[in-house]
């Protein structure tokens, strides 16, 4: 009787170790991490200075330089169509790319604690895949959209009606959240029991992963199945696009294959800056790479800031429509 008695205390035991707050998945752990801590960018007090005012010119350019192209075509009714309604778009999330870890990295070039919150740290994860998910098959879109422009030109605004623009928007939106939260759903449970080192400015996923005290070699496949697969369908996809329409200007155009880089080089330009630090970090990204961090700023200040250059700036009906903005600005000014 002595022996069930102590056995019943032992299994009573064990179970409220495992229903307490401070086990995690079934295992006892008395240091739970509540915050990781942000290497970021360098150690030296003065680069970081200097890095601190370079970025900050940077992600201002970057987010004002956006937010201008989305009122100028929001204002100009000229630039109502299917092109510019996607360019707006893609504007729109390169603010949201700039801003959801560039702030915070500006910030801790100033501080000696360069700490983020669990809940932080996963928010960046979510948002960092949201953008770059909706961006990739928003560059589908656009892909399509110069497909029918070039090819079908009779039937562009019968085809690419305002209705299946937003659905193609919406779209695009949904399989980044999606994306993402296939990659959140098991991160968060993961056990974060010692380890909270993140070699980065912002939370990575892959570095974030490392950190799990468990063998974590099969959610490097969930992740690296995940993140390929969707970049790869998107890439072949663009791929084929502009393969036709590089085909159907060539056959068409006076100029030839020439002329066809020409009107399609700021598309290609773009597909090539995103997809090539992508490629990059994904075919071995549990590897430690020199460069890293470099693709990593790259993707989440530069990006916006050559998305706005290459698409927008060069364009010269958003150029003359900016000109327009800025003439009736001024002119209010005088007349008040």
């Amino acid at each position: 009787m002595r022996q069930i008695i102590v056995q019943k205390s032992r299994l009573c035991q064990f179970h409220n170790n495992l229903s307490s707050p401070d086990s995690v998945n079934g295992w006892i752990n008395k240091s739970v991490v509540t915050e990781f801590i942000l290497l970021g960018l360098s150690s030296s007090r003065e680069l970081q200075l200097f890095l601190f005012f370079v970025f900050s010119v940077f992600y201002g350019a970057a987010v004002l330089g956006n937010i201008l192209i989305i009122l100028t075509v929001i204002t100009d009714s000229r630039l109502h169509s299917p092109m510019y309604f996607f360019l707006n778009n893609l504007s729109f999330i390169g603010v949201c790319q700039a801003t959801f870890a560039t702030p915070k990295m500006i910030a801790d070039f100033l501080s000696e604690h360069k700490t983020i919150t669990f809940k932080g740290c996963m928010s960046q994860i979510f948002f960092l895949h949201v953008f770059g998910g909706s961006e990739m098959v928003l560059l589908v879109a656009m892909a399509y959209d110069r497909y029918i422009a070039i090819c079908k030109p009779l039937h562009y605004m019968t085809i690419l009606s305002r209705r299946l623009c937003t659905v193609l928007v919406g779209v695009s939106w949904a399989i980044g959240i999606l994306h993402s939260a296939s990659h959140l759903v098991f991160t968060v449970d993961l056990p974060f029991c010692g380890p909270n080192k993140v070699d980065n400015f912002f939370c990575d996923l892959p570095l974030v992963i490392k950190l799990a005290c468990l063998d974590t070699y099969v959610l490097e496949i969930l992740v690296l199945t995940n993140s390929g697969l969707l970049s790869l369908i998107c890439f072949l996809l663009l791929l084929i696009s502009y393969t036709i329409i590089l085909a159907t200007v060539h056959r068409q155009a006076s100029g030839g294959t020439s002329r066809a880089l020409s009107t399609l080089s700021a598309h290609i330009t773009v597909v090539v800056l995103f997809f090539g630090p992508l490629i990059f970090i994904y075919i071995w990204p549990f590897e430690s790479f020199t460069t890293e961090k470099f693709i990593s700023v790259f993707f989440t200040v530069f990006t916006p800031l050559l998305n706005l250059m290459i698409y927008t700036l060069r364009n010269k009906d958003v150029k003359e429509a900016m000109k327009k903005l800025r003439n009736q600005h001024v002119g209010s000014k005088e007349a008040f």
